[in-house]
C-alpha cells in the first residue's frame, strides 16, 4: 500500500489537522527527506499553504488545533506543535502548548525546524549571493568540490535538490550528490 493511500485510509480521507476533505495532499515534515507513515500527515490546501508560507497565516483557521494536537499519531501531533508555535503570540495557542506533551525524541523532532525560536535566535543561511536558504529548496555548486571519505568529486553545475539545514550552524547544508548523502558549505552554493 503506498504512502498516500495509508495516509488517506489513517486520517479518514479528511486533513489530519483542520479535517477539511477538499483538495487533500501528502505533506513530509521536515527535515525528512524520506516519504512514509511516520513522516508525513494528509492536509488540504489551506494547511499546506500557510504551512509553507504561500498565504498569510490565518489564526482563526487554526483553532482546529485543539482536536488535532491529541491525535494519536505523531506526525500529526508535531505539526499541530509547530503550528501553534508559530500563532503563539495570538495568546490562546500558548494554552494550548501548555496542555501539549510529548515526550523529549518528539519533541527533539518538532523542534527540528526552529518554529519555537524568535526571529533574533534563529540560524539563517544563506548561498553565496546572499539569498535565504529554506528547507526542501533546490541549490546548484558553483565550483567542484572534493567529497571528504570518498574519491568523489561534486562537479561544479550539479544540482543539489530538497536541501535540509544543518540547525547550529548557518554554513552547512546537506543534500544528494548522485546516491550520496554529503554536508555542503553554504559559500559554494547558488539557489536555485
Amino acid at each position: 500500500m503506498s504512502v498516500l493511500q495509508t495516509l488517506i485510509d489513517r486520517s479518514n480521507n479528511s486533513c489530519e489537522l483542520c479535517a477539511s476533505a477538499q483538495e487533500l495532499k501528502q505533506y513530509t515534515i521536515p527535515p525528512s527527506l524520506n516519504e512514509n507513515v511516520a513522516n508525513d500527515v494528509l492536509v488540504c490546501k489551506t494547511c499546506l499553504d500557510q504551512i509553507e508560507g504561500n498565504e498569510a497565516m490565518n489564526p482563526n483557521h487554526w483553532r482546529c488545533l485543539n482536536d488535532s494536537m491529541w491525535n494519536e499519531h505523531l506526525p500529526v501531533q508535531i505539526m499541530a506543535w509547530r503550528m501553534l508555535q508559530r500563532l503563539r503570540n495570538e495568546g490562546w495557542p500558548k494554552d494550548l502548548l501548555d496542555m501539549m506533551y510529548l515526550d523529549d525524541n518528539a519533541l527533539s523532532l518538532a523542534r527540528a525546524t526552529g518554529e519555537d525560536q524568535e526571529e533574533s535566535e534563529k540560524i539563517i543561511h544563506r548561498d553565496v549571493n546572499g539569498v535565504i536558504l529554506e528547507h526542501g529548496d533546490a541549490v546548484v555548486l558553483i565550483k567542484d568540490l572534493k567529497v571528504k571519505g570518498s574519491s568523489m568529486i561534486a562537479k561544479q553545475g550539479t544540482a543539489v535538490r530538497n536541501i535540509r539545514l544543518d540547525r547550529e550552524n548557518a554554513q552547512y547544508i546537506e543534500g544528494k550528490v548522485g546516491a550520496q548523502q554529503i554536508v555542503i558549505i553554504t559559500d559554494y552554493v547558488k539557489k536555485l
